[in-house]
């Protein structure tokens, strides 16, 4: 019998955990089939999102097994929490001794267990490797030009994010195209999703309403451009019904910064959902308007109008074939409307985004294996 993969699955914020979803089902698929060399995993979760509405449903929702160790980071500015995992991380690896860390995405815990690894000469499989929103203002952009620089293959969603590595100078062999990890999630969920009662409990009906979320600290933190996108939010409202379940830090920018709200005038502010109302009300939106990356891929595979705030997008296939297009507040109101007035879909699904990149993933770090 051959020796099982001894592999750390690592989480660590609300994004992280729709894409170690199917990786953990998967495994536990073909160890329990016998299908391929095993894998002999861990499950750590940082605790960088300690919120339990932003961490704990998930993992129910999603069918996550608990996870084995808790580092319990907490939150912290950049370097701290960095630091923070990082101290944690360490004796994990000393005491487990993983051939393979698998990390996800572009948090502050993926690139600090990727450092971790890269000094203890433990190999790291990047999933979701290789975007770029060449925007080194944003710390997620640090963390994926590092992870990317130090791992030792590289998963991407996307042919983009290929060409970004090659340019970077990263070897071929390095490289994988294998799909997105997120639509896996999406796909699995879609059964719960459309079985979600929380577009009859706040009175939506389908293609009747635009979804807002918004968390960004170039949105939401600074008082002029948070109250411009609360005014031209309650301008959408006026046209249709608009849901905005509220982040944790945009509540409270909205509260310091004494900025009202016209709730009951069409505007619904809620608190975060969970993941299955989440896709329900991604699906069935007539407009979605974010800031986040993940939206931005679940907007695309429905091919529901997403319109993004923001100057970037790591994810650039979402507007060169998908459903989306960045805005700005001097664009909104216009994009908005020509949303509005144009199609009820938009774009393609790009390739691989079918469902089966969990599969692809585990076949890849096996191949790697061997070498």
């Amino acid at each position: 019998m051959m020796t099982p993969i001894k592999t750390i699955v690592v989480a660590g914020a609300r994004p992280n955990f729709m894409k170690i979803a199917p990786l953990m089902k998967r495994i536990a698929e073909q160890n329990s089939q016998g299908a391929g060399e095993r894998f002999e995993v861990r499950l750590v979760h940082t605790g960088q999102h300690y919120d339990q509405k932003m961490s704990d449903v998930f993992f129910k929702e999603l069918g996550i097994p608990e996870p084995d160790i808790n580092l319990g980071v907490g939150s912290g500015s950049q370097a701290a929490q960095t630091a923070s995992v990082m101290t944690s991380f360490e004796p994990v690896c000393l005491k487990e001794k993983p051939q393979w860390v698998i990390v996800v995405g572009d948090v502050n815990s993926t690139v600090a267990c990727t450092l971790v690894c890269a000094k203890m000469g433990i190999r790291v499989a990047h999933v979701e490797a290789g975007l770029r929103s060449f925007d080194r203002t944003m710390p997620e952009e640090i963390n994926r030009i590092v992870t990317d620089s130090l791992a030792d293959l590289l998963l991407t969603p996307s042919e983009d994010g290929n060409e970004n590595l090659r340019r970077e100078g990263v070897a071929e062999e390095r490289i994988k195209l294998v799909g997105n990890i997120m639509i896996d999630s999406l796909i699995e969920n879609l059964p719960m999703s459309r079985q979600a009662t929380l577009m009859s409990r706040i009175g939506l009906k389908p293609g009747k309403f635009a979804f807002v979320t918004l968390h960004r600290p170039s949105n939401v933190d600074c008082k002029e451009s948070l109250a411009s996108i609360m005014a031209e939010v309650e301008r959408l409202a006026s046209r249709l019904p608009v849901v905005f379940p509220i982040h944790p830090r945009t509540r409270k920018m909205l509260s310091e910064f004494g900025i009202k709200t016209s709730e009951g005038r069409g505007l619904q502010l809620i608190d975060p959902v969970g993941y299955h109302d989440s896709l329900s009300l991604t699906e069935n939106a007539r407009l979605l308007l974010t800031d986040s990356g993940g939206l931005q891929e679940e907007a695309t595979y429905f091919r529901t109008p997403c319109l993004t705030l923001r100057p970037n997008t790591e994810r650039p296939v979402t507007v060169a074939t998908g459903s989306n297009r960045l805005t700005n507040l001097q664009r909104l109101a216009t994009d908005i409307d020509e949303f509005l007035d144009g199609p009820e879909r938009r774009g393609q699904i790009p390739p691989l985004w079918d469902g089966g990149t969990a599969r692809r993933t585990l076949d890849e770090i096996r191949n790697a294996s061997r070498r």
